[in-house]
């Protein structure tokens, strides 16, 4: 009796593990496909392709990225204008 429970916990063990040894295989084969990164009318249908879920995490990827490169943009263009601000005024003190 105690050999067949045994036996039993033995092969749901193996079954259990070989299950997660096969999801990770599956994983690391759909990691392994190259999708690219730039979308264009050409090629539409990968983008269709996609899952809804890798499609909402490359637009928010690029909606990131455009928010960073706004906020240098905007950091440089204050920068800019503060420095015109001070000569502006550094010459109008020499002026007077």
């Amino acid at each position: 009796m105690f050999l067949k429970i045994v036996i039993i916990v033995v092969f749901i063990f193996i079954f259990l593990n070989l299950k997660n040894f096969l999801k990770l295989k599956r994983k690391q084969k759909i990691l392994k496909t190259k999708k690219p990164t730039t979308f264009n009318k050409k090629n539409f249908n990968n983008w269709m392709n996609l899952t809804k879920k890798e499609r909402y995490n490359l637009l928010k990827q690029d909606s990131l990225n455009y928010m960073d490169k706004r906020k240098i943009l905007l950091d440089e263009i204050r920068n800019e204008y503060k420095k015109i601000s001070r000569k502006n005024s550094e010459g109008n003190i020499k002026k007077e």
